[in-house]
């Protein structure tokens, strides 16, 4: 089973190293999320309680703007990516801001992930880069990382905003087309063996001016595991 994941991890573009390390090279490409501030929907989740201080697992941290944000906060936090060049610039971050985040430069399907240490996974858009075949894997990565209760924080692409390719055009195409989108039916369906959904949500579009990052082209979901 592992050989036939590999295989048809090669048929597809997003699963590069050097693609994801060429996009994160650049410091100062024109990107949306290449900003300096975190996630407008974690910053309200912190102020309203709906996500509270804990041990943190972020799945593709990218620059680290969440991950440095959450340990300002006074968490406890690991943070994965698949592109080197992204750590590298999520390290420099952390020292910058004098936090402390361990940073990991691997596939987060290679984690070693100890049982139900985990208060809170934050994905702010990994999982629509996970193809089809390895949603079963990151169901079971996140759900075996939470403690019962845990929270699954996460920013996806709605349906109408992703790429619009179905499963069997992905691996015909051999492409996500930049991210798949994901609709509250789908996800529940992907992750209710494990997970209620309690909030599904348009984020807010944000300012330069407002010092968060937030795209109304994007869906911000928060999950607790059962």
């Amino acid at each position: 089973m592992d050989d036939r994941l590999e295989i048809l991890d090669k048929l597809l573009e997003s699963s590069n190293d050097a693609w994801w390390s060429s996009l994160f090279a650049d410091r100062t490409r024109s990107c949306p999320f290449f900003v300096d501030w975190p996630d407008e929907t974690l910053v309200s989740d912190f102020k309203r309680n709906a996500i509270r201080p804990g041990r943190v697992l972020e799945l593709g941290c990218g620059n680290g703007r969440n991950a440095v944000y959450v340990a300002s906060r006074g968490c406890s936090v690991d943070a994965v990516d698949f592109s080197e060049a992204a750590i590298t610039w999520a390290k420099d971050r952390a020292r910058a801001a004098g936090q402390q985040v361990h940073y990991m430069h691997r596939s987060i399907f290679e984690l070693d992930i100890l049982p139900a240490v985990y208060d809170i996974v934050y994905d702010s858009g990994c999982f629509h880069h996970v193809a089809p075949h390895r949603r079963e894997a990151y169901v079971k990565l996140v759900s075996t990382a939470l403690k019962s209760g845990g929270v699954l924080s996460m920013i996806c692409f709605g349906p109408e905003d992703g790429s619009g390719l179905t499963d069997m055009q992905v691996y015909e195409q051999r492409t996500l087309g930049g991210g798949l989108g994901y609709s509250e039916q789908s996800l529940r369906k992907i992750f209710g063996s494990c997970f209620n959904i309690v909030e599904f949500r348009r984020m807010n579009e944000m300012l330069p001016s407002d010092k968060l990052f937030g795209k109304d082209f994007l869906r911000a979901v928060r999950m607790l595991k059962r």
